[in-house]
């Protein structure tokens, strides 16, 4: 059983040292609460204490994970992120608890037993155990990395220094309400599309696989005549995804675990960020979505009181677009020379004239923070209006792609039951 060696105060003020044989951290700050005592130190004095990991405890692998690669098995057990939702439920609820005047340590005890989806009861305990420790909540969830990203961290860290706490957590929550919003905005704009290309493709694979081989046998059974080139192409395709569906299967993967590893080089990322950026239709909803993530991400920063090049370098890091976190980078470098935001911005040639003048004016009326926000609500505002564009603009080409690629599969087949009529007929 491991020891732990701690230093605490009783509630009268007295220091108090000693051992506590348990299983482990949590167990011994569990033990002190229980005999009336402040924990101030704990550390581990000999036997296996587990240290509490900055991303909480490993996900289980199954009771096959011992004949998995190592590998493999760390990224089954690695934490994933929480959704913006989640994170937005979480800091309301911590908000909350505040509000109702509980101090910071219960407040994350009763964090550990509300329904948190997404965000473990272990992680709150976590941040409760390194705060009774003396850790700050900002410093404690910085050690949770995977769980809090930056763009929290930072923000809690200038609500501690500004006494406004509860206010912070209350904005953050409102903040990961609205790109949650964004978020379902897009993926509702993309369902329909997605469901008319999957019901598509599968109608013609079941045509080319389970009804083109009966009308083939009827085919071949007639001698001495010539199908139409439409049906002569139709069979000759059914017939190589017949038996060579395996090459086609090969080929898509290689082709996109050679995608997968040009993503991932710089060139790669750079020259599919720019891509994303110009194609014609869905490049507007992409530079609105990226536009509208920079103003709402840097006003709610420095609105809390977060210095402008550290929320600059945060924003740079929140943006999943290469292109514009360079102009970002490019920003704060002028920011450090002493420009203004404005001018910087616009001479990166990215962010669109609209931005640049609203900034520029909440640079001269000193409220840069309201004029971000009044520039993320414009352009959220046009991204709900181009992704109703888009969504309408696709559907219908969608459709009648599909319908062009069933009417020649049917005409294949008609045409050449019209050939066969015909030649009966002589």
């Amino acid at each position: 059983m491991p020891q732990f060696q701690y230093k605490a105060r009783r509630r009268t003020g007295g220091l108090v040292e000693g051992t506590l044989e348990v299983a482990d951290r949590s167990a011994a700050v569990a033990q002190l609460e229980k005999l009336g005592l402040f924990p101030l130190a704990l550390n581990s004095a000999r036997g296996p204490a587990v240290r509490p990991g900055a991303s909480g405890p490993a996900a289980p692998v199954g009771r096959f994970g011992a004949l998995l690669p190592a590998s493999f098995k760390a990224q089954l057990q690695r934490r994933r992120k929480p959704k913006l939702q989640e994170l937005a439920t979480f800091t309301q609820q911590l908000a909350n608890l505040l509000h109702a005047g509980m101090p910071l340590t219960m407040a994350l005890q009763s964090m550990s037993s509300l329904s948190s989806k997404g965000i473990p009861a272990e992680v709150s305990r976590q941040l409760k155990q390194d705060v009774t420790e003396g850790r700050s909540l900002s410093d404690a969830m910085a050690r949770q990395g995977v769980v809090f990203p930056p763009l929290v961290v930072n923000m809690v860290r200038a609500g501690e220094k500004s006494g406004a706490l509860e206010e912070v957590l209350r904005r953050q929550a409102g903040h990961f309400e609205r790109f949650a919003d964004v978020q379902s905005k897009f993926i509702s704009a993309m369902v329909y599309p997605v469901i008319v290309l999957c019901v598509g493709v599968a109608l013609v694979i079941f045509f080319m696989t389970a009804l083109l081989p009966k009308f083939m046998n009827l085919f071949e059974s007639l001698q001495g005549f010539e199908l139409p080139a439409t049906t002569r192409f139709l069979i000759n395709s059914s017939r190589f995804l017949t038996h060579w569906w395996w090459l086609l299967l090969l080929v898509g993967l290689g082709s996109g675990l050679i995608f997968v590893r040009y993503q991932a080089t710089e060139s790669g990322r750079r020259a599919l960020d720019r891509l994303k950026l110009n194609l014609p239709i869905f490049g507007k909803v992409v530079r609105l979505n990226l536009f509208g993530q920079f103003a709402r991400t840097l006003g709610t920063l420095l609105r809390n009181g977060v210095p402008v090049l550290e929320a600059l370098r945060i924003t740079e890091q929140v943006l999943p677009n290469v292109i514009v976190g360079q102009a970002i980078s490019q920003t704060r470098e002028a920011v450090t020379d002493g420009k203004t935001l404005a001018q910087p911005l616009a001479k990166s040639g990215i962010f669109p004239q609209l931005m640049i003048d609203l900034l520029r004016i909440g640079e001269e009326t000193g409220d840069i923070p309201g004029s971000l926000e009044n520039v993320a609500d414009t352009y959220e505002r046009e991204l709900t209006l181009g992704l109703r564009a888009m969504t309408n603009l696709i559907e219908p080409v969608m459709i009648v792609g599909i319908a062009v690629i069933v009417g020649f599969l049917l005409m294949s087949v008609m045409s050449a039951m019209f050939a066969i009529t015909q030649n009966l007929q002589r």
